[in-house]
C-alpha cells in the first residue's frame, strides 16, 4: 500500500514515517515532499527509499540531485500534479505549514484513498468549498489535530442519539498561560514557540501563544463537521489530556481523552486499514495523575478570541483575511520585523482590507491569497 507524505521534513511528517516503520510493514513509502531541509530529507531517503520525492524549494534541487538515489526519482512541479492527477495512492499525510497546501490540495484529493489532515490552513481558506471537492471523490478525511480526532471519535454518536447543544475545544494556554497579553511586548520568539507540553512547528507553537491555533481549529471544525460556529467554543485547559467536550441537551457530557502525543492520531489513522494493536503507545495513568482543570478564555489573557468572536465568520474571505494577516505577522515577528503584541494588532488592521475578487473555487482562493499577500507586503515592504 502506497503512502505519501507531504512535509515530510518537519514535525508531523518524522513521527508519521516513525509510527510507519514501528508499527506498518505493509505501507510502503511512496513519495516524500519537503520544503527545503536537505540534511533530514537525504536520511529519510536513505531510510525509506521513496518511489519518488519532491522540494518546494526548487532552488535546492541542485543539492537534492547530489544525494538522490538510483532508486529514487526526483519530480519537479510539474511533474508533481501530473503525478497526483493520473495515479492513486492509498494514504496521504498533508502537514504543510501555512497557505500554500491550498496550491497541492485539490490534487491530493483526487489521488488519495485515506487523507491525514494536519494543515489546517487549506480547510480554513477553502472550507467553504470543501464538499464540492471531496463528494465526488472516493476519499475519507481524517483529521489528524488532536481536537478534530478527539470530535471524529463521538461525532457519529452524537449525531445518531442526541441533540448536540455545544462542543468545546480545549487550549492548553501556550507558554504565557495566565499572563495579561498587554504585558507580553518584550517577549521573544524562542519563549513564544517555548510550548510547555506539544512538541510542534514555530508556526503552530506562535499560534498557539496566541490562540489564533484554537481559532483557526474552531473554523476547521466548523468545515469538517458542518456544525454552525455558535455551537462551538474554546475552553483552557493546561494539562491538554481531554481534548474535545460534547455537552448534550439531554445534561449528558461527554469527554474525549488522550495522552498528549501525536503518535495516538498517526496510529488510528494508518490503522484503518489494520487493525493492529499498539505495544510502545501509554494510555495517561489517571490513578496517579487525577486532577483536570478548565477554565474559559479572558479577554485580558487571549484578546484575539474576543476580536474573532465578533466576527463576521459566515463571509468566506473574512475567514481568509484573519488566516493570512495572521500568517504574515507571524513571519514579521520571526525576523523581528514587529514586536509580540503586534501580532494581534496587524490582524484586527488587516481582517478590515477590503478585496472584491471571488473565492468561489480552489484557484480563485489561491489568487484572492495571493492579491491579499501583495496587499501586505506593499504596506511594510517586505518579503518572506
Amino acid at each position: 500500500m502506497k503512502v505519501n507524505i507531504f512535509g515530510s521534513t518537519g514535525y508531523i511528517g518524522k513521527k508519521s514515517l516513525e509510527i510507519i516503520i514501528n508499527y506498518f510493514p505493509d505501507l510502503k513509502i511512496n513519495l516524500l515532499c519537503a520544503n527545503r531541509n536537505i540534511n533530514i530529507l537525504e536520511k529519510q531517503i536513505k531510510i525509506y527509499k521513496p518511489k519518488y520525492v519532491y522540494l518546494f524549494d526548487e532552488k535546492k534541487l541542485k543539492d537534492l540531485k547530489k544525494i538522490i538515489t538510483k532508486n529514487t526519482k526526483i519530480l519537479n512541479k510539474n511533474d508533481l500534479f501530473i503525478y497526483l492527477n493520473n495515479t492513486k495512492s492509498d494514504f496521504t499525510v498533508l502537514a504543510v505549514s501555512g497557505h500554500k497546501s491550498l496550491n497541492y490540495f485539490e490534487s491530493i484529493i483526487k489521488n488519495t484513498k485515506f487523507l491525514g489532515l494536519v494543515s489546517k490552513e487549506c480547510i480554513v481558506s477553502a472550507g467553504h468549498i470543501f464538499t464540492k471537492y471531496t463528494k465526488n471523490n472516493n476519499i475519507k478525511i481524517f483529521p489528524l489535530d488532536s481536537e478534530h480526532f478527539a470530535m471524529n471519535q463521538l461525532f457519529d454518536f452524537s449525531k445518531k442519539y442526541f441533540h448536540l447543544n455545544k462542543i468545546y475545544l480545549t487550549a492548553s494556554g501556550g507558554p504565557f498561560l495566565n499572563q495579561n497579553y498587554k504585558d507580553l511586548k518584550n517577549v521573544t520568539f524562542n519563549q513564544a514557540i517555548n510550548h510547555p507540553i506539544w512538541s510542534m512547528g514555530y508556526k503552530n507553537s506562535l499560534d498557539s501563544a496566541t490562540l489564533v491555533n484554537k481559532c483557526l481549529e474552531l473554523i476547521e471544525a466548523h468545515y469538517l463537521f458542518d456544525i454552525p460556529f455558535n455551537k462551538l467554543d474554546i475552553l483552557i485547559h493546561p494539562q491538554a489530556l481531554v481534548h474535545s467536550i460534547f455537552e448534550f441537551k439531554n445534561y449528558v457530557t461527554n469527554m474525549v481523552y488522550f495522552y498528549h502525543d501525536m503518535s495516538i492520531p498517526l496510529f488510528n489513522f494508518f490503522n484503518q486499514k489494520f487493525n493492529y494493536v499498539p505495544k510502545k503507545i501509554n494510555n495517561y495513568n489517571f490513578k496517579k495523575n487525577n486532577f483536570l482543570k478548565f477554565s474559559p478564555i479572558k479577554k485580558r489573557h487571549y484578546p484575539i478570541y474576543d476580536f474573532f468572536n465578533n466576527l463576521d465568520k459566515n463571509d468566506p474571505k473574512n475567514i481568509i483575511k484573519f488566516n493570512m494577516a495572521n500568517e504574515f505577522a507571524v513571519n514579521l515577528f520571526k525576523n523581528k520585523k514587529i514586536i509580540y503584541t503586534d501580532i494581534f494588532k496587524i490582524i484586527k488592521k488587516f481582517t478590515f482590507l477590503n478585496l472584491y475578487s471571488s473565492v468561489n473555487t480552489n484557484k480563485e482562493v489561491i489568487d484572492y491569497h495571493n492579491e491579499f499577500e501583495q496587499k501586505l507586503n506593499s504596506v511594510y515592504a517586505y518579503k518572506k
